[in-house]
């Protein structure tokens, strides 16, 4: 036999692209080793790490005679990325030059060869496997990510340490077990802040507590070293942990990132970009389209601290994920869609030196600095945001002594029984969405119905405020959120004017 072919896998953005890895021998020629298949500068590499590999396994290295070697990685129109298609083009040469005799039908393989034989980690390994049970097939994996695509049943993982080990597996001189399912045990929320730890500021507190019941974005505004940073950190405490599907998915977004530090992620992820972070960094992109911190957020929080002071590209960007949970990159080659279900929460400063509109210190800025500094916060951007908080300074007194505030876990408990409601409530109308932010206008038709009072005071709020449409229907859905926090099955007038209170006003354009 001169001919084989064993199958492969490899992400394409968040999507996975079967790969077929073909090997051709031709021993009437001078000896040439080829890779075809829109291969890059990683894949080339792997023609000398499968040569040294297969020859410390204990079999004939490929240099050792004269003969043209092609492997083709097909589909041929689809750049191929990354060291990942190592272990299969090995097996493949060894396959195809009658050194082991299996059945590849059925079978992915997955790794980077070292070049003594041993499997290294790669990364988007959990998604692969999503993809190698919907088509019934074995997967085999490094060692170090077996666990990771042992999480998906209803597909046999194969952990291997080294070639050598998987070929007597194949020829079935030492049979391996297939992994168990990954069983998951849920970690307890662990963070370095305490709601507790936080002395005053409870009108933030109640905010936060709103919009991570209902799952809308928020900013906080106020001087600087008032506890915004930390209300941010304790924020991520509250949150419920993610559904099965949900983890699912943002620990693949995680793998394919290459940023994954733990085998599942059960709590929602929590990234907080530097406001000097690059936008490709932020939004996602580059030559070859990876995601970035947005979608890295995906089911989770993204917390900007200054957020002003990023870039203008950067938070215009935020535009459309905020709005439809998806965000788009535009490249030449084509466009690609990243999910970006996040929860904002943006902090800042009133103004350049942080003390405009609050007691205490005088502002210094300019009327000139002021206006550049509002400038930086569109319009758009302001409406799209459910929840302004005020943080205020807290007095000398109050950080002193004082009663301790209410920890994390009955903030945590109020949240998830708000969520709970909810979801009983789109259960009747919609199972897609599971949080009051996630309504669309029809559904607002649909499941709000405001008493002719309540709407009045909605109306003529809007009318003296200048609500846009958008703002208009953001405030009835934070108004949902807390008559569910109250479990009060009608929205009333205290909600509305609640929700109306959590309006920006000194920081405003």
């Amino acid at each position: 036999m001169s001919f084989s072919k064993v199958y492969s896998a490899q992400t394409n953005l968040l999507s996975i692209t079967p790969v077929s890895v073909e090997t051709d021998i031709d021993r009437n020629t001078l000896y040439a080793f080829t890779v075809v298949g829109l291969p890059d500068k990683a894949v080339e590499e792997a023609r000398d790490r499968i040569s040294a590999a297969i020859k410390n396994s204990g079999f004939e290295s490929p240099k050792k005679r004269n003969q043209k070697i092609v492997i083709s990685l097909a589909p041929a129109d689809v750049k191929k990325e990354g060291p990942h298609f190592d272990l299969a083009m090995a097996l493949s040469f060894l396959l195809a030059n009658d050194e082991i005799k299996f059945d590849p039908e059925g079978k992915f393989f997955l790794g980077e060869l070292s070049l003594d034989g041993k499997l290294r980690p790669i990364r988007g390994v959990l998604p692969v496997a999503r993809f190698a049970k919907e088509k019934l097939s074995e997967l085999y994996v490094p060692k170090e990510n077996a666990r990771e695509a042992a999480l998906i049943d209803g597909v046999k993982v194969f952990s291997i340490s080294t070639l050598s080990e998987l070929v007597e597996h194949l020829l079935g001189n030492k049979l391996l077990e297939p992994l168990p399912v990954t069983k998951i045990s849920p970690q307890m929320i662990s963070v370095a802040t305490d709601f507790s730890d936080i002395r005053g500021q409870e009108r933030a507190k109640r905010g936060l507590l709103i919009a991570a019941a209902g799952g809308h974005n928020a900013a906080m505004y106020g001087p600087p070293g008032t506890g915004k940073t930390m209300l941010a950190k304790a924020f991520a405490g509250i949150l419920p942990k993610l559904t099965f599907e949900e983890s699912l998915e943002a620990t693949g977004i995680h793998s394919v990132a290459g940023v994954l530090s733990e085998t599942f992620l059960t709590n929602p992820p929590f990234r907080a970009p530097h406001h000097t972070s690059s936008y490709v960094s932020v939004v996602g992109g580059g030559s070859s389209p990876r995601p970035g911190e947005i979608t890295l957020a995906h089911h989770g929080v993204l917390f900007m601290d200054e957020f002003p002071e990023f870039d203008r590209r950067v938070i215009e960007s935020l535009r459309q994920p905020l709005e439809d949970k998806v965000i788009s990159v535009a490249r030449a080659k084509g466009t690609a869609h990243f999910p970006a279900n996040v929860l904002l929460i943006a902090a800042m400063n009133p103004c350049p030196c942080g003390h405009f509109g609050f007691r205490g210190k005088s502002c210094l800025c300019s009327p000139g600095a002021l206006q550049r500094y509002r400038r930086k916060m569109s319009g758009p951007i302001m409406d799209r945001i459910d929840i302004w908080l005020e943080v205020d300074r807290v007095l000398p007194s109050d950080l002193s002594g004082g009663r301790e505030g209410e920890k994390s876990e009955y903030f945590r408990n109020k949240v998830e029984s708000a969520r709970d409601i909810q979801r009983k409530r789109f259960g009747k109308f919609n199972k897609k969405i599971s949080r009051n932010s996630e309504m669309s206008a029809r559904d607002l038709v649909n499941m709000i119905i405001l008493e002719k009072g309540v709407r009045q005071t909605l109306d003529l709020a809007a009318e003296r405020l200048g609500f846009s449409p958008r703002v208009y229907h953001r405030m009835i859905k934070v108004a949902r959120t807390i008559a569910d926090l109250e479990e009060s099955e009608q929205i009333t007038n205290n909600h509305i004017l609640e929700a109306v209170e959590y309006r920006p006003k000194k920081f405003d354009t």
